[in-house]
């Protein structure tokens, strides 16, 4: 009989070509995502004079350098960026891959997108030039992200060589408590094991808390996997899954749809099946979190406050507390309540979902921020439902700009959206690295909730009190 197999195991095994002597297996790729940095990877494919193995496989998606604010000419920050977003395209053409191109409605933030338009699906891996690919794992896909090298090797090949990784399971049991989302939990997660806790790890979500996550929920858990210093994260398929799947673009249809289901149904984990690390968490005891360093395990609850290098006994680690509150502007002990913050960002491939958008006006609604804060929706789609829905229209009337072109935005400060230096911006993105944001400026990670309690009352605010506001 065969040994029980973990959800990864499962996956890997059925992608396999070939493992050499050191370890490594040649895996086939199912999906693979382009984006404008992924220029070097196409130079070196046509550079040895190769063109995309499957372009059908292959999916081609500007996000990093679009502006926000329209698609026009001048909307670009400059011509360098500009120049980068129609390098793709004509990549794209010149191997017959798919686009979804500036005025495609479809288009967005890829790690939005893919799922969005059904092309992740239960069981595939899938890669892409940027770290967050680990997003699609919350649809029970292998997926991580890799470097130029590797991205012409698959757009040469359609393989990758991959050392295999080891298996964790995270599980969280319960019911959250009011307040606490999907953010607080994968923030409360990097709290709990560290930036280092998954390293070199497959990461499997489970417990009762996870299966009650909606797929955008799990979207956002699986996202933030690397911030814990794992490979991937993943959440075995279910009927949530099959739910959200059913009828997407690009998702099978009739009798495919049933196969895929057969096969779908058979990748969770098995009872049994062994973990080389397993975590569990009560989610009774998650709150909804803010970072205060400049690093995602860096986090406390609003209730907190600010930690005192005085009283950590390692010198390495007084040290690196001291350089992380000098660049943050924090006093030691000062309480996350009390930091007044300037500025609010809504968006990122981690928390720019209709769900993320819906929960973000909710706190916003009839009220007037004291902050300049802006809202990117992830795709185009989720733009036209949220105004379809009037949500656009209750963030301009609070004062909040909402932005009319979806992209990464602010996340990362690359395509003309930034923080200032010495700014300090509230944001639901997934890194608070010195610099993330622009030059000097000082990230706070926080859910779209907290994020518009922010903007409304100028400071970190339990969002659990703003009824009473």
């Amino acid at each position: 009989m065969d040994r029980p197999r973990t959800m990864f195991e499962k996956i890997w095994d059925r992608h396999v070509i070939t493992t050499n002597e050191a370890g490594q297996s040649l895996l086939f790729i199912d999906r693979h995502y382009c984006h404008e940095l992924s220029f070097h990877a196409f130079n070196m494919l046509h550079g040895n004079g190769r063109s995309v193995r499957r372009p059908d496989r292959t999916f081609a998606i500007p996000d990093h350098y679009t502006p926000t604010t329209g698609l026009s000419d001048g909307d670009f920050a400059d011509q360098d960026r500009r120049d980068l977003v129609s390098n793709l395209a004509n990549n794209a053409a010149r191997n017959g891959v798919t686009l979804f191109g500036l005025e495609d409605n479809r288009r967005g933030i890829i790690h939005v997108v893919g799922p969005e338009q059904g092309l992740t699906q239960p069981g595939m891996v899938v890669v892409c030039g940027d770290s967050h690919t680990a997003t699609h794992g919350a649809l029970g896909a292998f997926a991580f992200g890799i470097g130029a090298s590797d991205v012409s090797h698959v757009l040469a090949t359609q393989t990758l060589w991959q050392p295999r990784p080891e298996s964790m399971r995270v599980s969280v049991e319960g019911t959250r408590p009011n307040g606490v989302t999907a953010k607080d939990v994968i923030l409360g997660i990097i709290g709990h094991i560290g930036a280092a806790g998954g390293t070199g790890h497959a990461i499997e979500y489970a417990g009762s808390c996870i299966r009650a996550l909606s797929v955008d929920e799990r979207l956002t858990v699986c996202n933030m996997s690397i911030e814990a210093g794992a490979r991937t994260g993943m959440v075995a398929p279910d009927d949530v899954t099959f739910a959200y799947l059913k009828d997407r673009p690009f998702a099978p249809v009739s009798a495919d749809w049933e196969k895929a289901r057969r096969y779908w149904e058979a990748l969770p984990s098995d009872d049994g099946a062994p973990f080389d690390k397993d975590v569990t968490i009560d989610a009774a005891t998650l709150a909804p979190m803010v970072t205060w360093g400049t690093s995602p395990e860096d986090v406390l609850p609003i209730t907190g406050s600010v930690p005192d290098p005085a009283n950590e006994a390692n010198p390495a680690r007084r040290e690196a507390l001291e350089r992380k509150l000098s660049y943050m502007g924090l006093k030691p002990l000062t309480k996350l309540s009390e930091i007044a913050v300037d500025r609010v960002f809504i968006g990122s491939c981690t928390n720019s979902r209709i769900d993320d958008i819906r929960a973000a006006a909710s706190i916003v609604k009839g009220k007037k921020a004291k902050i300049p804060a802006m809202v990117v929706p992830g795709s185009g789609l989720i733009r036209l439902q949220a105004e379809a829905e009037g949500l656009d229209r209750v963030f301009t009337e609070a004062g909040i700009d909402w932005r009319p072109a979806a992209g990464c935005s602010m996340c990362i400060g690359v395509n003309g959206d930034f923080v200032t230096p010495g700014e300090r911006c509230a944001s639901t993105s997934n890194r608070n690295f010195e610099g993330r944001q622009g030059r000097g400026a000082r990230t706070h990670l926080v859910s779209p909730a907290m994020a518009a309690a922010a903007a409304i009352t100028g400071y970190f605010t339990d969002v659990r009190t703003m009824e009473t506001l």
